[in-house]
């Protein structure tokens, strides 16, 4: 089965879902477990994991596709990185999917990398060595971070297709145009569930706040037609509601399908609770459950 096929319609992205904490593994797997079950694609494992940190799902799971979203360039060797994809992938099938890309300016300006300045000369060169090394990472067993056109491309060109995260349906359709076709697109797509309007918008405004402070996203949703006003505060409501489904599980299967038909291939759905940055992260269990009944997991 091609790989693009492999992530199915709908995924899970989650911070929760990296095994940072050895005593949460069996937690970790026992939610892979149920994912699978539910008939998600893909569990995506948010924030910069490693390669490791997607043995603890794969272990648990038979048929699931787990990807990283995203692995950081600046923090892994490429070397590295390929060898490792290469025994994970032996041990479980061939259902891991190395997602990466250049983190953010802000992160990537820290270190003494010499293209630190150059993000998109600096993830060519890593897909080089990627494409170099013994053995090599295959090209539709990659897909990269992409905003932007040339990111896009790169995506296109270079990897299996794209995965953008915090974007809009109008983004979408700008990104299938960039990709054409055949490459893959699976946007991140955040949810907050909960009928009450003024508190799901609350919830998204603190977390999006963090995000809206890195350049990379405050740009791309400036090109997109926001106004500065727009990202203050953490967000004004025409922001929030373009880029959460918020309210009921309807509304969620309503976006989605604005995402779906400006070109979107799967959805990788991240549930938004306002408890993220709690420890021990809480895993939304109950919301991927109610998710799994109001979103077509399949074709």
């Amino acid at each position: 089965m091609a790989f693009h096929e492999r992530l199915g319609r709908v995924g899970v992205w989650s911070l929760g879902l990296r095994a940072d904490d050895p005593t949460r593994e069996a937690e970790l797997g026992e939610a892979a477990a149920e994912l699978e079950e539910l008939g998600y694609g893909t569990l995506w494992i948010g924030g910069s994991p490693s390669v490791d940190q997607a043995v603890p799902l794969l272990a648990s799971t038979e048929r699931v596709t787990v990807g990283t979203s995203i692995l950081s360039i600046w923090d892994h060797a490429a070397a590295d990185v390929a060898a490792r994809h290469a025994e994970v992938n032996a041990a479980y099938g061939g259902r891991f999917l190395l997602g990466l890309g250049v983190s953010h300016d802000e992160i990537a300006q820290k270190n003494d990398h010499p293209l630190a300045n150059r993000p998109y000369s600096a993830l060519k060169e890593y897909l080089t060595a990627l494409d170099t090394a013994p053995p090599p990472v295959p090209q539709d067993q990659r897909a990269l971070a992409a905003l932007g056109p040339k990111m896009l491309e790169l995506s296109r060109d270079r990897a299996l297709g794209a995965l953008p995260y915090l974007v809009t349906p109008e983004h979408v359709a700008q990104a299938r145009a960039t990709l054409g076709p055949d490459a893959v697109l699976a946007p991140e797509f955040k949810v907050v569930l909960d009928p009450d309007t003024e508190r799901a918008r609350a919830i998204a405004r603190t977390y999006l706040s963090f995000y809206l402070r890195l350049a990379n996203y405050a740009k791309n949703l400036l090109r997109l037609g926001f106004a500065e006003d727009d990202l203050a505060d953490g967000g004004s409501d025409r922001l929030l509601d373009t880029v959460f489904a918020i309210g009921t599980p309807e509304a969620a299967r309503a976006r989605a399908d604005e995402f779906r038909a400006a070109g979107a291939d799967h959805l990788a759905v991240q549930v938004v609770t306002g408890k993220e940055r709690e420890q021990p992260v809480r895993l939304p269990r109950a919301e991927w459950r109610t998710l799994a009944e109001a979103l077509p997991l399949t074709n």
